[in-house]
């Protein structure tokens, strides 16, 4: 869990400091917004080649190095003389931190008993939460006060630390079932995995039309400065946090179909609130709260409905989800980035709401499917 939250610090991290980016950097916004999107593009390829890649080593040996990169390269980050050197070094970076969340939801499976799976794998993912809730807010406020060099040189740090616990902790000898061609074959042939790939690109996409650029909108249309727009960071972030709370409360009783149903809604009227409220901080700032509750939980919902729909693809199946995860990162911030930039800035919460409303209509397509593996 605290891996996912370095993992998470180190793919959101320029999304808490665009404006000290281009400042430090001489760029512009949309050109220090790119570092999320080209990492993203790098994170969708990198994690399920990795995962081919990597599936014989053992969990603890992968999981650790893993950490180790991270910690590495957001060390490096802190001292990158120009945007093209930073730009590297976190595409390097990146390009073996994709292992590290799907690893990690695939080793909580093999250690605990499989009726503890799902809440376990969505306990994983308050990592993702804790980003968000706390390291956000922290990365905007450092680098508001100290430069972005600093934010990066505590992600690393942090890093550190995890890596050492998760060396002391983790138990060795853990491995998983190898992934090999027949297995992408098999997940390419099971329509209940492909429709929950597209619903995790279709929410990922809408949510980072306008999360990218978060900051920079709140600034553009309420006048938010560094400090509101970090305790709207934390809002979104702690929201986050008690949604997979939530979820991993209830998934083991009224089930994955049902609570991705709920926090799906969730997620819609949260981006919903943003967009018909642009220009009015309070009820943005509702918007978010409620956005943040679906943000997380949603994902660990489809990282449980894949495990439960085909446990003997697990490893890939998480893997990809990752995967289409980040290429909706991709897709979403590209997007973003085209309106941001062509000055749209109300038009980015409306064509969010589009994205994760189709999701909504997928999940809602996958009921027959989830309802006969609950």
């Amino acid at each position: 869990m605290l891996g996912n939250l370095v993992t998470g610090c180190s793919v959101l991290a320029p999304a808490g400091m665009l404006p000290e980016l281009a400042s430090g950097l001489d760029v512009s916004i949309h050109a220090a917004a790119l570092l999320i999107t080209f990492g993203a593009v790098t994170l969708c390829i990198g994690s399920p080649l990795t995962a081919w890649l990597t599936s014989r080593i053992e969990r603890r040996t992968l999981l650790t190095t893993t950490l180790a990169v991270l910690a590495l390269g957001n060390l490096a980050s802190a001292f990158a003389p120009d945007y093209t050197s930073l730009l590297v070094i976190r595409l390097v970076m990146l390009a073996v931190g994709a292992l590290y969340t799907p690893q990690a939801a695939g080793t909580a499976a093999l250690i605990v008993p499989a009726k503890r799976r799902g809440s376990t794998i969505a306990y994983i993912f308050l990592g993702w939460s804790l980003a968000a809730a706390v390291g956000l807010p922290l990365i905007t406020f450092i680098a508001s006060r100290y430069g972005w060099r600093a934010a990066y040189g505590e992600i690393g740090a942090l890093g550190c630390l995890s890596f050492l616990l998760l060396l002391l902790r983790l138990p060795a000898g853990v491995k998983g079932a190898p992934v090999d061609l027949k297995t992408w074959r098999d997940v390419g042939g099971n329509r209940t995995i492909l429709l929950l790939l597209a619903i995790t690109m279709l929410q990922m996409s809408g949510q980072f039309v306008v999360f990218t650029f978060m900051g920079p909108l709140l600034n553009r249309l309420t006048g938010a400065g560094p400090d509101a727009i970090g305790m709207v960071f934390a809002l979104y972030g702690v929201c986050g946090f008690l949604g997979v709370v939530f979820a991993t409360r209830i998934v083991d009783t009224s089930g994955p179909y049902r609570t991705s149903v709920l926090f799906t809604c969730l997620l819609l009227a949260g981006i919903t609130g943003w967009a018909l409220g642009a220009g009015t901080l309070a009820v943005m700032t509702c918007g978010v709260a409620i956005w943040g509750l679906g943000f997380a939980s949603t994902n660990s919902m489809q990282q449980v409905r894949l495990v439960a729909a085909a446990p003997p693809l697990a490893s890939a199946t998480v893997a990809l989800n990752t995967s289409v995860l980040y290429i909706g990162q991709a897709v979403g911030s590209a997007i973003g980035g085209l309106l941001f930039a062509r000055e749209l800035l109300h038009t980015l919460g409306f064509v969010a709401v589009g994205f994760v409303a189709v999701a909504l209509i997928l999940v809602i397509l996958t009921r027959p499917a989830a309802a006969a593996t609950a």
